[in-house]
């Protein structure tokens, strides 16, 4: 099969397109036609080792010293079963999934076998395969750190880089739970932002756009580029401040993929999508992603 294999930790021309082994599922795994993939945040962090100085050999002994130990890259997934392990119940051939893959990676693939008891779920009937590579990274983050954040009980709350792929997709989780958003993202993002609901959007391209801000019940760091120090100075007293760098890797749950299939099918939640690629240009996907100008998911389209 063909796939995209990480031969070195740098650049994106690092990733390269060969032919390799299909895989082959286990008792307990589903083999998986890949449809699509998405280009994220973490993946260019793995590809680039783009870590604290002191946590570069940290990683390198748990992913790989010289390259990543599992080469193809693509934590996200979403594709058709054709064909189960003998010890899997939930799932048969024909079914249309998608998937994290967590460390096992496998996304930039033709094929990929996930564990039944991963998290993978049945897609929403109505997204298409881009759709669907669209909702899992930015939907189960966005739902582990607001949870942190007790979004449940908040009534109003800031979220930082409100474009990304995080970020619009936790402007539309708050706005579900009944609460009042401001965003903060590039001048050229403001309309998209406003047309995911979020109530005030503020262009922190804007000389002295911190003084547009208030203080908030939660505040989200959903793009992990923000001075903290300044950020915090917005959370009211009894508030929450949450962000996805420093805080550790989002869990990731079935239960997750089931609420985002729930909100995709009745219109609560719309993937943002940026550009689409196919897989032989994986590298100008990569690349166009590391200029750190994107919106909402870079998706690639596999087969």
């Amino acid at each position: 099969m063909k796939a995209a294999i990480c031969t070195a930790y740098g650049g994106p021309e690092v990733i390269v397109i060969q032919e390799v082994d299909r895989p082959k599922p286990k008792s307990n795994e589903l083999l998986i036609q890949v449809h699509a993939s998405a280009v994220h945040s973490g993946n260019r962090r793995l590809r680039a080792l783009d870590v604290p100085a002191l946590g570069k050999l940290p990683m390198r002994m748990v992913m790989g010293f010289k390259a990543p130990r599992q080469p193809i890259l693509g934590v996200v997934l979403a594709g058709v079963v054709v064909e189960v392990g003998g010890g899997v119940k939930s799932f048969q051939v024909g079914d249309n999934v998608y998937a994290l893959t967590g460390m096992r990676f496998g996304g930039y693939a033709e094929f990929a076998c996930v564990k039944e008891s991963k998290c993978v779920v049945q897609m929403p009937e109505h997204a298409s395969f881009i759709e669907a590579a669209a909702l899992p990274f930015g939907g189960t983050t966005s739902l582990h750190f607001l949870r942190k954040a007790h979004i449940d009980r908040a009534k109003n709350v800031l979220i930082y880089g409100g474009a990304g792929a995080v970020g619009s997709t936790a402007v539309q989780i708050a706005k579900y739970f009944g609460v009042h958003v401001t965003a903060v993202c590039h001048e050229r993002n403001v309309d998209l932002v406003k047309r995911l609901r979020a109530d005030v959007v503020v262009d922190y391209t804007k000389e002295g756009y911190d003084f547009e801000l208030n203080t908030y019940d939660v505040v989200f760091d959903a793009s992990g580029k923000i001075d903290k120090r300044l950020a915090k100075a917005h959370v009211s007293e009894n508030g929450t401040f949450s962000s996805v760098a420093g805080q550790g890797p989002a869990s990731e749950r079935k239960e997750d993929l089931i609420f985002l299939n729930e909100l995709f099918e009745s219109g609560a939640l719309q993937p943002v999508i940026d550009t689409v690629y196919p897989l032989d240009e994986i590298v100008e996907a990569h690349r166009y992603v590391e200029q750190g100008k994107k919106f909402g998911n870079v998706i690639v389209t596999v087969n």
